[in-house]
């Protein structure tokens, strides 16, 4: 199902919690909305699932404007961050009780529920109750809930927020697993951008209630909108560092610092009439390079994390950090030179 949202718009009172969103959800795509709290992404997703009413705009499901459409009607299946599995109820029967709503005959919704149970690995669970499962298994139960009825979207609103780290990388591979074998199309809510990075097709990646970038994730981190996405995605953070063009010249002067960059070596379609320019270069962008190439500063820190390290250098008033492999030899206090393979503009 094509999900479409046109200038959709929602204010609380004089809040604006959504502001003009524009985008389109293609049939069968898993779409990430990812933001900081209180950027509007559960609104969205609530204006979605006629959980909200809209103060403006218009949302086509297909070629069908949905606006005004209750939200039981909407042919929707949601999952939220709270599980609310029915305690007395064993995982079988919660799993078949959207379908005992629907009047479905007893024996067809109990097939249907093992099917559902199967595809989800949990149908060696159907006979216990919810507080004999783990966090994981009972989010498992409330997927298959939410995909029994067959519905046309599926919402996710922060699911995996309640699980441990190494469980959550687990279920989000099993959520875009399932997603993909089903074919269904699928809006996640997370506020953790790993977690959207890994799972979706696009990303709309909200700020203040507007959208910020609506991209495949490797085309946000690569090529950020603004400030804003390249900040917002990346572990360690994006390096930034303010400088001012020296003349009408691609080269800029390093605020603090003696430095100066040639912007033409990395950005060869380098142009702007600013004079005041933000340079941003992720860690894994940086290298240790010859004293005479590019940035050179001293080693304040250093964090072996297994395969890599996280050097943090002092240039002038930054700390600029860089990704290397764990095998190099460095110490605090060294002196070194930070080659640079790619920078962003802003």
């Amino acid at each position: 199902m094509r999900i479409s949202l046109e200038n959709l718009s929602k204010k609380f009172g004089t809040v604006e919690a959504v502001k003009k969103l524009n985008i389109t959800i293609n049939d069968g795509e898993l779409v990430s909305i990812l933001g900081p709290s209180g950027c509007g992404k559960s609104t969205t997703l609530f204006l979605i699932a006629g959980l909200h009413k809209l103060s403006s705009g218009d949302i086509f499901f297909g070629d069908n404007k949905v606006n005004d459409v209750e939200a039981e009607d909407r042919e929707i299946g949601m999952v939220f961050q709270s599980y609310a599995l029915y305690p007395h109820m064993t995982v079988l029967k919660n799993i078949m009780f959207p379908l005992k709503m629907k009047k479905v005959h007893k024996k067809e919704a109990e097939l249907q529920a093992k099917e559902i149970a199967k595809l989800m690995h949990i149908d060696e669970l159907l006979e216990r109750k919810p507080s004999q499962l783990s966090g994981g298994q009972q989010q498992r139960v409330a997927i298959a809930r939410a995909l029994v009825k067959k519905p046309k979207i599926l919402l996710l609103d922060e699911p995996l927020s309640n699980l441990d780290a190494r469980l959550r990388i687990e279920l989000r591979d099993e959520i875009k697993r399932i997603q993909k074998q089903v074919g269904i199309t699928t809006i996640f809510v997370t506020h953790d951008q790993e977690e959207a990075m890994s799972i979706s097709d696009k990303i709309l990646l909200m700020k203040d209630g507007e959208c910020q970038q609506y991209a495949a994730p490797k085309e946000m981190y690569m090529n950020p909108a603004n400030e804003f996405v390249a900040k917002f995605l990346g572990n360690p953070p994006i390096n930034l560092i303010k400088g001012t063009r020296v003349g009408d010249t691609s080269s800029v002067q390093i605020d603090g610092t003696d430095i100066k960059l040639n912007l033409d070596r990395y950005t060869p379609n380098f142009n702007t009439t600013n004079q005041q320019i933000t340079v941003g270069i992720r860690p894994e962008d940086l290298f240790i390079a010859e004293k005479d190439y590019s940035l050179i500063g001293e080693i304040a820190s250093l964090q072996t994390l297994g395969k890599e390290i996280y050097v943090k250098t002092k240039v002038g008033i930054y700390e600029i950090t860089m990704v290397t492999p764990w095998d190099i030899d460095l110490k605090i206090g060294d002196s070194i030179a930070l080659g640079i393979k790619k920078i962003h503009i802003f």
